[in-house]
């Protein structure tokens, strides 16, 4: 005589990095949410830079914020600078190892974004519609 089987219970294969409270994608998320880091790593990707280039690259940023978001993401070894010494001393940023591995998921929220977000911010099924259009 056999014993009837009981049905496995369907497990809920749980991602290393869900939302439901994982340290690790809260501290993404801050990372994010601080205004400007998200386009100066983007700029970065282009190839190293120095201030004045990076400026370029991410239009309406002061001076200030540029140098404090630098030091910010310089201390969290997201980005790398390196000193040029001589007649015009510069400081050159590049993206460091786990900057350029920052790029893949920024490129997919940056694909996403020109995809489902229109100039106004808001998902394209959520713009009002005009009449007769």
């Amino acid at each position: 005589m056999t014993t009837p089987q009981h049905p496995q219970p369907v497990r809920r294969c749980e991602h290393p990095q869900s939302a439901d409270g994982s340290p690790a994608i809260t501290r993404a998320f801050a990372l994010l949410s601080r205004r400007w880091n998200g386009l100066i790593l983007m700029a970065l990707a282009k190839g190293p830079a120095d201030f004045a280039q990076i400026r370029e690259r991410v239009p309406g940023i002061s001076d200030r914020m540029l140098a404090q978001r630098l030091r910010e993401l310089t201390a969290i070894d997201l980005i790398t600078q390196d000193m040029r010494h001589g007649l015009s001393s510069r400081t050159r940023y590049a993206l460091s190892a786990h900057g350029k591995a920052f790029l893949v998921p920024l490129a997919v929220l940056f694909l996403w974004a020109e995809d489902h977000l229109l100039p106004s911010g808001l998902p394209a099924s959520d713009q009002p519609t005009t009449p007769g259009c």
